[in-house]
């Protein structure tokens, strides 16, 4: 796997996980998310997720233009014409 498509699925698995928490303290009630196991969860929960969230729109989105990966996809140009159609 490509390390920018690991990231990738790798944050947008967190900052969903870090949105539920969200979402649990907000509505009493709500089941939360299992608590963070081991180190590298604990980094992507408690560091790279609130630390995501805090950056400013245009930092975020000159960093997400910047990765490659499926986001960075545009539309193809239309095709040329051939002469009149029939």
């Amino acid at each position: 796997m490509a390390f920018s498509k690991w990231l990738r699925e790798n944050s947008q698995h967190y900052l969903m996980v870090g949105a539920h928490e969200q979402l649990a303290r907000r509505y009493p009630g709500t089941r939360r998310p299992a608590p963070p196991h081991g180190p590298v969860e604990l980094f992507w929960r408690r560091v790279f997720g609130p630390v995501y969230r805090a950056l400013p729109w245009p930092l975020r989105h000159r960093i997400l233009r910047a990765m490659p990966g499926s986001h960075r996809q545009t539309w193809a140009d239309p095709p040329k014409a051939k002469g009149p159609a029939v």
